[in-house]
């Protein structure tokens, strides 16, 4: 099965030094592609393909990216899984704007990174409240 599929891209994890992108045949330090901006880390910048800056925001419970300039236009936003029980049930969704479709892979991409150091943060706060 996996003849029929190509790699998009490959994220080489590392928890003390800069984590690495490998994609297009080329390979980058998330510190240098991506790197952190805002408070708390909050949030991850980087040039796409067309040369325009965008910008990652790790909010709470979602990430969401947007044109990291004047007016800041929302291109990409994921939404949790929800299990229905306030609410209507919903399976986890990326929805990406028709206008960034063209940098798909960059998006994909830079969306597991910034949504894995999401989580990782989530868990991180969990674990210091049950331990508080």
């Amino acid at each position: 099965m996996r003849d029929q599929f190509d790699v998009l891209g490959e994220i080489e994890w590392h928890t003390f030094v800069s984590s690495k992108f490998r994609y297009h045949g080329t390979e980058v330090k998330t510190a240098e592609f991506i790197p952190k901006r805002g408070l708390w880390d909050r949030k991850r910048v980087f040039t796409g393909p067309d040369g325009r800056p965008y910008r990652w925001d790790l909010k709470s419970r979602v990430v969401v990216l947007s044109r990291d300039d004047k007016p800041r236009t929302e291109v990409a936003c994921f939404h949790r899984a929800t299990l229905g029980i306030i609410g209507r049930k919903r399976k986890a969704t990326l929805e990406v704007s028709p206008e960034v479709a063209h940098m798909m892979d960059t998006i994909i991409v830079t969306f597991i990174y910034v949504e894995q150091l999401r989580r990782n943060k989530e868990q991180a706060s969990k674990r210091a409240a049950a331990s508080a």
